[in-house]
């Protein structure tokens, strides 16, 4: 399983010289397995470099472009690359997204309504490739291809879902937005569940201890957090992500410097890192 992150920032796009090591779009993972059509987790701003990365592969095979795509929630800054996605101007184009049911519309007409006239030049129906949209209930299991797929409710604020995905042996838990608890000590039964043992955790670590303080009702973890929801879930290695906008490659070292030495303290082997866009994980290697 090979993992390539196109973006790791939360909220809103950042670019500047102080974001430059960790990058400024917002979420959106490339997920590939050997033999399987590629899987995309969240189509924020990433989206847009990783469809030109795909549309250029595409034109030198010839071949149609056949992806799947799991959407964790339909704010902003996981949906912003939908109408910025090269592939959708080829005719023969189908990318399937599995999200979230909303509670008065479907995901498709949700999604339809942010991409159209007067907040973006087209509708969504005129572009060229297509679109096939799945509801999720919050409790599904289903395979795609050789992947298995788990998905559960999260904390955040709206409907959230987080996934745990398995292939070749390894698990995948992406877990980008997710509201710690006031106490910073309990997790959720369901997040448990889908973090158990997995090879590489995903996890929400958008704030620092003194951050959370301020807004502790935001939706969001500490890094800290993140790194106890790794000890108590057996998980192997933490990956820090949805980086807050204000953080600077500075301020991101400082939090997962601490991470590390909170990891090392409480627990042994566990691997901590932040993610980085641009930057690839192969489980398995």
């Amino acid at each position: 399983m090979r993992i390539t992150y196109f973006g790791v920032r939360g909220s809103c796009p950042c670019s500047s010289d102080l974001y430059r090591r960790y990058g400024g779009n917002t979420s959106c993972v490339l997920v590939e397995v050997d033999g399987e059509p590629p899987l995309i987790i969240d189509l924020g701003t990433g989206l847009r470099a990783l469809g030109q990365q795909l549309d250029s592969s595409l034109t030198a095979t010839g071949a149609p472009l056949r992806a799947n795509a799991l959407l964790s929630h339909l704010h902003y800054d996981h949906v912003l690359g939908i109408p910025f996605f090269a592939p959708m101007r080829h005719a023969d184009a189908v990318v399937d997204v599995y999200g979230p049911a909303q509670e008065d519309a479907r995901l498709e007409d949700a999604l339809a309504s942010m991409v159209r006239p007067p907040f973006f030049p087209i509708h969504m129906a005129q572009f060229e490739g297509s679109f096939r949209f799945h509801d999720l209930a919050g409790t599904d299991e289903f395979a795609i291809g050789g992947m298995k797929v788990k998905v559960r409710p999260v904390a955040h604020i709206g409907r959230n879902l987080g996934f745990r995905l398995e292939a070749d042996g390894h698990v995948l838990t992406y877990l980008s937005d997710h509201q710690a608890p006031l106490d910073l000590c309990s997790v959720e039964s369901e997040v448990l569940e889908l973090c158990d043992g997995a090879d590489l955790l995903l996890h929400d670590a958008q704030y620092t201890e003194a951050e959370f303080a301020r807004v502790p009702h935001w939706g969001h973890s500490t890094a800290n957090y993140a790194v106890h929801v790794a000890r108590e879930s057996g998980a192997k290695r933490l990956a820090l992500f949805h980086h807050d906008p204000s953080h600077t490659d500075e301020a991101i070292d400082r939090m997962l410097d601490e991470a590390q030495r909170r990891a090392a303290a409480s627990s042994p082997g566990l691997e901590v890192e932040a993610a980085r866009e641009g930057a690839t994980v192969v489980l398995g290697s």
